[in-house]
Formats: C-alpha cells, structure tokens, sequence
C-alpha cells in the first residue's frame, strides 16, 4: 500500500475527489496519509480533517526564498514517507530540489489540454480566460508528472469538453473540474499505485 501526499493551496475540490474515490474503493494500492497546505485557514485542510488525514501547513510567506521553502516541504514529504506526492491546487512552484528527491513520483492536474494554456501564469480561471478568448472549441485537463519544466512533465491522462457559445470563465472553470479533472485525477493516481504507469523519455505508456 503506497503513501499519498497530497499538496494543497485553496478549497481542496480536487482532494475531495481523492478522497470520494478512495471511500470509493476506487484507488487501489494507494491511499491518502498526509494533506499538506501552503496556506493555513484553508477548507481543504478540513476537508482531509473530516476525514482523518493528518495535517500539516508550511506557509510559503515564512521563508524567504523558494529554495528555502522547498528544502521544507521535501523534508516534510520525506517524513511523511511519501510514495506520491499530488499537487491539487497548490499555488507554488517549487524548484529542481524537490524534483530530484521524489522524480517520476509527482503529479499535478492542470486545468486545460497541455501543451495548450499551460506554464507560468496559467492558472485558475486565467486558463478558462485565455480559452475563450482564443477560440478553440474543445478544452479539458491533463494529468502530468512534475518536472523541472513547469507542466511539461510526461502526460499522463487528458479529457476533453466542449466549449458552449455561452460560456463564461466560471462556467468553463466548473465544467472542465466536474467533468474532467475529478474523473482523471484519482484515475491517475490509481495507476500509478498498481504499478501501471511506464515513463519513456518524457511520453508515458500506461499497461
């Protein structure tokens, strides 16, 4: 049985999906053992206390550089003997230290089909605006391994939506969550806790 650590910023809805689908059955091999939030006051960290995940909160603003801030979160999944580490909205992009420590072990859900809308500044309803204003008709998420390279680690899985004429960011943003990124996410994490998911070169092949 894999130890989860799930990396968290805000609400917590993508850990809630985790977490129903672990209720669920749904994730096998692997299950949640430590939530971990840049922010302290967040919902998601009474989403994980519900349901008796421990805790932990490292506030970005107490370290003075993102070298420093990542040395203290590495340390941390290291203590929590974490197998993977999910990043579920978690609003910091942590340098190459962490990547090092727990590399082909990370993943993160991206709100859009990368290699589209993706990279620094892409994010929340950022992405859903650059969207719509661009035109595409199909939109989505995708699940990837971290890398140095921001959301340009191998994909893992991607689901698509339909953009609506009417659409605004916000709609976009909960259809592209319900409908795409709470369905691949706890996918993703269940294969790679079966063992199923082979990194070749920067593609994945999932057995």
């Amino acid at each position: 049985m894999l130890n989860i650590a799930v990396l968290v910023s805000g609400g917590g809805t993508n850990l809630q999906a985790l977490i129903d689908a672990q209720n669920r059955g749904e994730i096998k091999n692997g299950r949640i053992t430590s939530v971990i939030s840049s922010k302290d006051g967040v919902y998601a960290l009474e989403r994980a206390k519900q349901n008796g995940i421990p805790t932990r909160v490292i506030p970005r603003k107490e370290y003075s550089d993102i070298h420093a801030y990542t040395k203290a979160v590495t340390e941390a999944l290291i203590e929590e003997k974490a197998d993977l580490v999910v990043y579920a909205g978690f609003m910091t992009i942590l340098d190459g230290q962490i990547v090092k420590a727990f590399e082909g072990r990370m993943m993160n859900v991206h709100p859009a089909l990368i290699p589209s809308f993706c990279g620094k500044g892409f994010y929340g309803l950022h992405v859903h605006e650059a969207v719509l204003a661009s035109g595409v008709k199909l939109t989505g998420a995708t699940v990837h391994f971290v890398t140095e390279d921001c959301d340009g680690g191998p994909i893992i899985i991607q689901k698509a939506v339909n953009i609506n004429n009417d659409d605004t960011p916000e709609t976009l943003q909960k259809r592209v969550m319900e409908q795409c990124e709470w369905k691949i996410l706890p996918k993703a994490v269940s294969l790679f806790c079966e063992g199923r998911i082979k990194i070749i070169g920067n593609k994945t092949v999932v057995e």
